[in-house]
Order: C-alpha cells, then structure tokens, then sequence
C-alpha cells in the first residue's frame, strides 16, 4: 500500500499506539517509526531519565526537534508518538492524525494485563500517580480530538480490527 501522507497516531500513553503501528505495518507494507524511540535515541536515555535529569521542559524540547524531523524527512510511514506530542504546531504537517481514544480505565487494564506491566509503567513518569494522570486523560482527551482528522474508539477492539478502520479510512480519502 502506498500512502499519501504520514500516518500519525495520537493518543493518551499506554493506549496502544505503538502495538497498533506494527499491526498498521504488518498490514499495509509500511515502515513503522515509534517516536519515543527515536528521542530515546537522540538523547541516549530512556524517557524516564530524560524527566528525572533534565525536566520535562528538556523532553519537549527534543519533541519538538522530532517534529520539525518527521515533516521535513519523513514520508510514506505510520508514526506513533508520546502522549503529549499532540501539543507540536507542525503536527498535522507530519501527516493524517488518527487519535485512538479509550477511557482511562481500560488504558490501565490492558497495561495490567500485559505481560510485561511492571516495565509500561515505569517507562512512563507521569503515571506514576493515577489520580493525576487520570485528570491529564481527561483533559488531553477533547485536545486530542480537536486535532485528529479521524478518531478511532480502540476499546474492545483488536488490534487487526483498528487496523483495518483505520485502513478503510485513508483509503477513503484517496478517492
């Protein structure tokens, strides 16, 4: 499949972006690029490390330079982000925005249930008080709405199933 634009998944953290990005490959033939990875690169860090050494203002700072990369590097590729990387003015520039929105809650069932959820969690410094990152999902989730081009409702989906909608979705709008 060839795409006109960049996919790009947005969405709260622990949602699924990157396992739906592999499943997008899988099915299309497109390179997958995770964006958290690829700071994790920059930096020569884990995420973590980054908050715990050099603040969050250092993280979208680098977020931001990620940004400026994907709009003028990248083409013909599915990208998932970090949960903030919504805020970025270039975003829509990077390509078609997909939000996959779930509730707060069943985000932190399906890392419950994973296999390896003692490492989700601690890979992402602002769960580490629910309470508060339950008030951040709730606030993201109009902001992501607003900046997405198409919304996919993840919950009780498999990861082929969100696949394919949003599959039928840029093919639509090929036509």
């Amino acid at each position: 499949m060839k795409i006109d634009k960049n996919i790009v998944l947005i969405g709260f953290m622990g949602v699924g972006k990157g396992t739906i990005a592999r499943e997008l490959a899988k099915q299309t033939g497109i390179f997958a690029i995770d964006g958290d990875d690829m700071i994790e690169s920059f930096a020569n860090k884990k995420i973590k490390e980054i908050f715990e050494d050099d603040g969050e203002d250092e993280f979208r700072k680098i977020e931001l330079n990620l940004a400026k990369f994907l709009e003028k590097s990248v083409s013909n590729a599915i990208i998932s982000t970090g949960g903030g990387f919504y805020k970025v003015k270039n975003l829509n520039k990077i390509g078609t925005v997909i939000y996959l929105k779930s509730s707060f809650e069943k985000i932190i069932d399906r890392m419950k249930k994973s296999s390896n959820c003692e490492k989700k969690f601690a890979k992402r410094p602002l769960l580490s008080n629910l309470e508060k990152a339950k008030e951040l999902h709730d606030q993201r989730d109009k902001e992501y709405e607003k900046k997405a081009d198409f919304v996919v409702i993840i919950e009780d989906k498999s990861a082929k199933q969100i696949a394919k909608e949003i599959i039928k979705f840029i093919q639509k709008g090929k036509n």
